[in-house]
């Protein structure tokens, strides 16, 4: 049997003058090599885009992070220039293929600008600033340290006993490496809590009452998936997931030929 095949949502960068969709090379490497897994990038478009075009090809969906943010128009908020930077046309494309995602019990992994669209794909709202809140630390990158230094593993959270990444990395504290500077304001309805900071701020959830895998995280299991034990358990449980559904879709279509 072939690798199944999860859509990653590109993000609308700039080089040259010129427009490209685009996704660090960090997803697409750990969904290869730790999910065990192939990788298409989905283009972001505004308008026009066929989601179940999209999902009727895949067995699974990975949403990035990004250096861009959620609209807040799509959470009822008014955006200000310290909000931003925005992409519409990723936002365009990867609210409604979460939400598909879901109600086709498609797997779906969403990493921190991921966990905050599908925050706000199901009726979440987000905080921005939230080292600027009393209580709260600065959850944003350290300042001048290479890249592995960035990503590096220093943070703790705390897993919920009986939720579903306890049942993958187990219940109470790892540590992750996590970097934002928003975070979940109002959780979604449809959404649990399953993770929280020292500070108490989330960072990471599951869709209640989704019928396949649905988890977002705000931390980077990418970076680390082939070294770090809990980051790689995450991948392997999503790509276990994206081949039971793979293997449910081939099932499917050879009874179909057989009637």
């Amino acid at each position: 049997m072939t690798k199944p095949i999860v859509a990653v949502p590109a993000d609308i960068r700039t080089f040259d003058g010129a427009s490209w969709h685009a996704v660090q090379h960090q997803y697409v490497r750990a969904a290869l090599n730790a999910a065990g897994v192939m990788a298409f990038i989905i283009p972001a478009f505004e308008e026009g885009y066929g989601t179940d075009a999209v999902l009727d090809r895949v067995d699974g969906v990975l949403v990035s992070g990004s250096a861009s943010n959620v609209h807040p128009s799509y959470y009822g908020a008014t955006a200000t220039d310290a909000d931003g930077p925005f992409d519409i046309a990723r936002d365009a494309t990867s609210l409604p293929l979460i939400r598909r995602a879901i109600d086709r019990a498609i797997p779906l992994l969403a990493i921190c600008r991921g966990i905050q669209e599908l925050n706000v794909a199901l009726g979440g709202t987000l905080a921005s600033e939230i080292q600027d809140q009393p209580g709260i630390w600065d959850h944003r990158k350290p300042a001048d340290v290479d890249r592995d230094g960035m990503y590096a593993i220093r943070q703790s959270v705390f897993v919920k006993e009986g939720s579903c990444i306890a049942g993958i990395v187990g219940p109470g504290e790892i540590k992750v490496n996590s970097l934002h500077r928003q975070a979940i304001a109002k959780t979604a309805p449809r959404l649990q809590v399953e993770a929280v900071a020292e500070d108490g701020t989330i960072e990471a959830v599951s869709v209640i009452d989704a019928p396949a895998f649905a988890v977002g995280v705000q931390w980077h299991p990418e970076y680390w998936a082939e070294t770090d034990k809990p980051s790689s358990q995450i991948f392997t449980a999503f790509g276990d997931a994206v081949r039971a559904y793979a293997a449910g879709k081939l099932s499917k279509a050879e009874n179909a030929a057989l009637a």
